[in-house]
C-alpha cells in the first residue's frame, strides 16, 4: 500500500524470515466479510514487484524512537521517517523451555505440525480457540487428549449450543441425515431453565442461563474416531518428563474408552501431563494452543511506550502509537479508541491484514497532512472461517461481549447442517453466529449495520420457511 501512495520513496519491509506471508485468493464477501488465503512467498517477489521496496532479512535488536532509528540483529542501523511495527505476536507457551511442548500460533504452522505427528500414538492438546479447534479435527491416527479449561469447546468463536452442534463431527464417520434439533429455551440466571422440546414454529429461547451445560455430553467418555477425549475445566498443573514421573511413584491413565473405568497405564511414555482435575496422562509431546502475546519485547527498551492491559502498543484511530511517527498494526497493537458498539479487537488474520492496510493510509494522510475517516471495517466485527469443516461466520457482539444480561438469543439449528444464532437487544441484531451454508450473512450485516428495530418480526426472524433477504433487500 505505501509502495502504490509512495513510489519515489525508499520502503523498507524489515523481517527476520526468509519468506513473506502473503495474501492471496482475496474475496469480498460483502461490505466487511472477506475470504483470503495466505501463502508463504520468497521476498524477491516482492521487491520485483515494487521496485521501490527492499527487504532487510534481520531481526530487529533494538529501537532508539528519539533518534528515529532502527538497529538490526546484523549490526546495522536504519534512519526512518515513519516507522510502523507489525511483529506480530508469538504463542503463549504454558511452559517455556520444555522441547515437549510445542507453541502453534496460526493455522500454517498447524499444518505443518500435522506433518510431525507421524511417530506420535498419543499428543496432549491444550487450548480452547480457533487454533485447538482445527488442530483436534485435523489430527488422525493419533490420540488426543485435548485439555480445555471451559466447559465446551471453542469458547472464544463459540456458545455451547454451537459446540453441541460441532460435537458429533469429531465422532462422525459418515454425514448423518440432518434433523431438526430440539430447541431449547433458556433463561438469565436466576430463574430456572425450561428446556423442552417444542415444534419449529414455536417459541425461541431468551438468554443463556449459568446451566446450559447439563443437557451437554461433553464429558467426553465416548471412543471418537478422530480418538478425541476432551477433559473439560482443567488445566495443566504440571509436567513430568519420564524420569521425575517415575521416582513420583503416581499412576497415569490410559486412552478413556467407551464405559469403562479408567486403567492404570502400563505404557512409558517420554512426558507426563499431570492436570490440574488431579489425572495424569503420559504422552509424546504436548501441544500449547493456549493463545498469543504480543511481540512488543525488541521495542520497548528505552522506548516509552504505552502499552495495553493486554500487552500490545496502544493505538490511536490512525493507528499512532504514543510516540512520534511510531504506528503499529495487527497483533502487535491493542486498539485504544472508543470503539463502534459492534466492532472488538480480535487477534485474527482478517483484522492483521485490515489493520496494515489502514495503517499506511494513515501513515500516507499524515505525510500528506491530509484528514482521513476511520476505515470501514472497524465498524463491525466480521470474520469468516473453517471449523470441522462447515463455514462459521461471526459478525458483531456474536457472543454479546460486553451486553451484560441486558439480551436474548435467538436460535435456529438442523443438525449436521446448520446453527444460526443471533444476539439481540431492543429489538436490535447485535451479533450473530452462523454455521453451514446459510447464505444470510449479507442480511445479517446490514440489520446489524443499520440497527433497524425488528421487534415487529419477532420469532419469523428466524423462521426457515420464510425467506428473510426478500424482506430486507
Amino acid at each position: 500500500k505505501l509502495a502504490m501512495e509512495f513510489p519515489l520513496e525508499d520502503i523498507f519491509l524489515m523481517t527476520a524470515s526468509p519468506v513473506i506471508k502473503a495474501v492471496t485468493n482475496f474475496k469480498q464477501v460483502s461490505k466487511t466479510l472477506e475470504e483470503f488465503d495466505v501463502e508463504e512467498q520468497p521476498s524477491s517477489l516482492l521487491e520485483k514487484r515494487y521496485p521501490n521496496i527492499k527487504v532487510i532479512q534481520s531481526g530487529v535488536k533494538q529501537l532508539k524512537s528519539d533518534e528515529h532509528k532502527i538497529f538490526t540483529e546484523d549490526g546495522k542501523e536504519y534512519m526512518y521517517e515513519k516507522l510502523c511495527l507489525c511483529a506480530g505476536a508469538k504463542p503463549k507457551l504454558i511452559f517455556e523451555g520444555n522441547p515437549y511442548v510445542l507453541g502453534i500460533r496460526d493455522t500454517d504452522s498447524a499444518q505443518a505440525f500435522q506433518k510431525n505427528l507421524a511417530q506420535a500414538e498419543r499428543i496432549v492438546v491444550v487450548g480452547n480457540g480457533g487454533i485447538a479447534l482445527e488442530l483436534v479435527y485435523e489430527i488422525q491416527g493419533c490420540e488426543v487428549i485435548w485439555a480445555i479449561k471451559d466447559k465446551a469447546i471453542g469458547n472464544t468463536f463459540f456458545d455451547a449450543g454451537a459446540a453441541e452442534f460441532l460435537i458429533p463431527k469429531l465422532t462422525a464417520e459418515n454425514q448423518e441425515t440432518p434433523i431438526e434439533c430440539k430447541r431449547t429455551k433458556y433463561t438469565v440466571e436466576g430463574n430456572e431453565e425450561k428446556e423442552r422440546p417444542i415444534a419449529s414454529s414455536d417459541k425461541l429461547g431468551s438468554a443463556l442461563g449459568p446451566d446450559w451445560h447439563e443437557g451437554l455430553h461433553l464429558k467426553g467418555t465416548k471412543e471418537f474416531s478422530h480418538k478425541v477425549h476432551i477433559e473439560i475445566l482443567c488445566e495443566v498443573k504440571k509436567i513430568h518428563l519420564q524420569q521425575e514421573f517415575l521416582q513420583l511413584q503416581r499412576t497415569s491413565l490410559t486412552f478413556p474408552q467407551e464405559e469403562k473405568n479408567v486403567e492404570p497405564d502400563e505404557v512409558l511414555w517420554p512426558v507426563y501431563v499431570e492436570l490440574t482435575n488431579g489425572k495424569i496422562y503420559g504422552c509424546d509431546f504436548i501441544v500449547s494452543a493456549t493463545g498469543v502475546v504480543p511481540n512488543v519485547k525488541p521495542f520497548l527498551d528505552g522506548n516509552n511506550f504505552a502499552v495495553g492491559e493486554d500487552g500490545g502498543l496502544k493505538v490511536d484511530k490512525h493507528m499512532h502509537t504514543s510516540l512520534p511517527d511510531v504506528y503499529a498494526a495487527g497483533d502487535i497493537c491493542t486498539a485504544s479508541w472508543e470503539p463502534s458498539p459492534v466492532w472488538h479487537q480480535m487477534r485474527l488474520w482478517t483484522q492483521a491484514r485490515q489493520m496494515g492496510w489502514y495503517a499506511a493510509k494513515c501513515m500516507a494522510a499524515d505525510t500528506l497532512g491530509e484528514s482521513i475517516d476511520m476505515d470501514f471495517s472497524f465498524e463491525l466485527f466480521a470474520h469468516v472461517t473453517k471449523f470441522f469443516n462447515y463455514k462459521v461466520v461471526v459478525l458483531g457482539k456474536y457472543n454479546a461481549q460486553g451486553l451484560g444480561l441486558d439480551h436474548e438469543l435467538m436460535l435456529r439449528c438442523t443438525k449436521g447442517q446448520e446453527y444460526v444464532k443471533v444476539v439481540m437487544q431492543n429489538g436490535r441484531m447485535m451479533g450473530a453466529v452462523l454455521i453451514g451454508e446459510t447464505d444470510l450473512e449479507e442480511t445479517f450485516e446490514n440489520l446489524i449495520l443499520n440497527q433497524m428495530d425488528l421487534s415487529a418480526y419477532g420469532e419469523d426472524l428466524l423462521n426457515p420457511d420464510i425467506d428473510i433477504e426478500d424482506y430486507f433487500d
